[in-house]
């Protein structure tokens, strides 16, 4: 295909694929504080992380949704903040778009750790309303399960800042590596390791994942996201290579072409549950 992304097809071009395919990936992005890198840090790696998962699943991607709910960043003044009911209510009409348009498999996907605070919530009432069963896939609970636990799978990437080096990879993989910004003097502090302000509060943190235990902003914002230096644009191209071979086994462990042939078996499964079971029905 000539692209994967939703957006940047002509119409015939989806009009097309929608005669033989009707996968589609989501990005769900946020704009936020994210140490010495651009605002948008998480929301590239998850439309990179889309994009791998389309080609490999034969699918579109649907991006550029870098405004959704951020969480305890909005200390940061570069942080769009949307609530968790507004980011809900944005996805679940972007999930009735994308039916109306003949997207049976629709697969979410994000690198913002709270995304799924408002993801999930549209996967069950879109599945209730109109009886198509979307996915979630968390790429931060796949590397977890992959290594036995996040720290563990941070710590086999090897490096100085693993995520920072995944995170500069996907910028590469956009072609988008000329955004990632070079360390000044003044950005410099964010490669300090200090311990976090919230430090006291990490049994309450870790009762779930992803903002779901309790709520809270970071009041340092070097928190959230403390990055390595990048003096020069050797050093940044270097970050994308460090961060490939890590991208490259989380879109590995995804079992993507299983996962879409799953989705195709449990839309049957409910179809057969509907038959039968008359309260699952639509009143």
């Amino acid at each position: 295909m000539r692209t994967r992304f939703l957006s940047k097809c002509t119409n015939d071009e989806v009009e097309d694929y929608l005669q033989r395919r009707d996968v589609i990936v989501v990005a769900a992005g946020v704009t936020e504080l994210h140490g010495g890198l651009p605002l948008d840090a998480e929301s590239v790696l998850s439309e990179a992380l889309a994009l791998r998962l389309a080609e490999r699943a034969d699918g579109l991607v649907l991006h550029n949704l870098p405004y959704l709910y951020a969480g305890a960043t909005a200390s940061g003044r570069g942080t769009t903040q949307l609530t968790v009911r507004q980011s809900i209510d944005y996805c679940y009409a972007l999930a009735e778009s994308l039916i109306r348009q003949g997207f049976r498999r629709i697969i979410w996907t994000s690198f913002h750790g709270p995304a799924g605070v408002f993801v999930s919530p549209v996967i069950r009432d879109i599945f209730e309303a109109q009886k198509v069963a979307m996915l979630y896939i968390d790429p931060l609970e796949v590397m977890a399960k992959k290594s036995g636990g996040m720290i563990h799978a941070f710590s086999e990437m090897g490096g100085v800042d693993p995520f920072g080096d995944l995170t500069v990879a996907a910028y590469d993989i956009l072609g988008r590596l000329g955004d990632i910004p070079l360390t000044t003097p003044e950005t410099a502090g964010w490669a300090e390791q200090k311990s976090a302000s919230m430090a006291f509060a990490q049994d309450l943190i870790g009762q779930a994942f992803g903002s779901s235990s309790v709520a809270y902003y970071v009041a340092e914002l070097t928190d959230h996201m403390p990055t390595q230096c990048l003096w020069t644009p050797e050093e940044i191209a270097a970050a994308a290579e460090r961060g490939r071979p890590g991208f490259d086994s989380i879109v590995d462990a995804v079992p993507i072409e299983k996962l879409v042939d799953d989705l195709c078996l449990l839309d049957a499964y409910n179809a057969q549950v509907l038959q039968r079971r008359p309260s699952t029905r639509k009143v």
